[in-house]
């Protein structure tokens, strides 16, 4: 089976400052977050890294947390997935948002720095939208096809045929095509171009990956970067989460027969179809999207965000912190925040039970 990955903007959280030296998982990890002193609630800082997607998200989530544990911090540096998976699992964080699943080599080493299995648990799904920014031409219709060559670099004018033919009542003027692309390593990408490798007919030679592969276009860093940047030019196009997009006009995408704008609505439902990556743990619950999808209403061009733990810790105090962020983070409550803040798509409920199970399982070693 294939591996893929899988992630509204609302103007992003300021980065918080990473603390440097406290200790992620694994036996041999001895430091504890400090004690507020906390009698109902859970204490200490918890250090998080990852996903840029998943800022809005997170400011959200602290924001409830801390007020219901005072006692409490939560970091999070949004320096991107591939940069928060390695730096969970060199032990300088605690936890980690990502865009993207572990691969096999990540899970290996991160197995091996927990001393554990690993608890892999999306935290929510969010569509990646095709944002564009183009005089006169608000709705825009693109078949994947389509979206495929232009990110490719093959359509360079906004007047060319393949999108006259999606959008036939459009007045299309003939400005440069500016596609815009992230610069980091990113699981924003990793999903856009998965998508983009199965489902554009071959229009798309890139592959699935997180570094972008083709020259050209303009690069810009984070999601925040991308949506900057394409507010700022002309004729220019992108890719970010649809949370994150704000006033940007965003394509409507061919699936089948219809073209489907990004919502949460339309990207929840790809979870249905989801199918559990092969060889996981019980406690890992990474799933591959069918992005060839054709049922009505259903938007493929989505990502599942995950956080990444590990399911034991060497010290009993860091595990209640990162069991009950964990447990926050997935339960009604922060699903709500999260989509009322940051316009993210719940987990649908028999799949939130299955995270549930899965974060009750995170303990101290014995």
């Amino acid at each position: 089976m294939k591996s893929t990955t899988l992630r509204k903007t609302a103007p992003a959280a300021a980065a918080l400052t990473l603390l440097v030296g406290l200790s992620a998982c694994g036996a041999g990890n001895e430091d504890s977050p400090s004690d507020g002193g906390s009698s109902d609630g859970v204490s200490g800082t918890l250090n998080g890294a990852g996903a840029s997607s998943q800022e809005a998200a997170v400011a959200a989530w602290k924001a409830k947390f801390q007020s219901a544990n005072p006692d409490a911090t939560v970091n999070y540096d949004p320096s991107g997935s591939g940069a928060g998976r390695e730096q969970l699992i060199a032990g300088g964080v605690q936890f980690a948002g990502s865009d993207s699943y572990l691969d096999e080599d990540e899970l290996k080493q991160l197995k091996d720095k927990c001393a554990s299995d690993v608890v892999e648990v999306p935290t929510y799904v969010s569509p990646i939208a095709v944002i564009f920014n183009l005089d006169g031409v608000k709705d825009l219709n693109l078949s994947p096809a389509t979206v495929g060559a232009i990110f490719e670099g093959k359509i360079t004018t906004w007047d060319d045929d393949a999108i006259k033919a999606d959008n036939p009542d459009a007045d299309l003027p003939s400005t440069k095509i500016t596609p815009v692309h992230r610069s980091d390593d990113s699981g924003t990408t990793k999903n856009f171009t998965d998508y983009l490798d199965q489902a554009s007919d071959g229009a798309w030679t890139g592959g699935a990956v997180e570094t972008w592969p083709v020259k050209g276009g303009e690069a810009a860093e984070g999601t925040s970067g991308v949506v900057q940047a394409v507010t700022n030019g002309q004729g220019t196009i992108g890719y970010a989460d649809e949370s994150q997009a704000g006033e940007l006009s965003k394509a409507a995408i061919k699936v089948g027969d219809d073209f489907v704008a990004p919502t949460t609505e339309a990207a929840s439902k790809v979870l249905d179809s989801a199918t559990p990556v092969e060889g996981r743990d019980a406690t890992d619950l990474a799933v591959d999207v069918d992005r060839k999808s054709t049922e009505a209403g259903v938007y493929p061009v989505v990502l599942v965000s995950y956080q990444i733990a590990c399911q034991t810790y060497s010290d009993e105090k860091v595990a209640e912190l990162v069991k009950s962020w964990l447990s926050y983070v997935t339960s009604d409550e922060g699903q709500t925040a999260s989509n009322e803040t940051a316009g993210n798509a719940p987990l649908p409920a028999d799949f939130a039970s299955k995270v549930k199970t899965a974060v009750d399982t995170i303990k101290a070693a014995s």
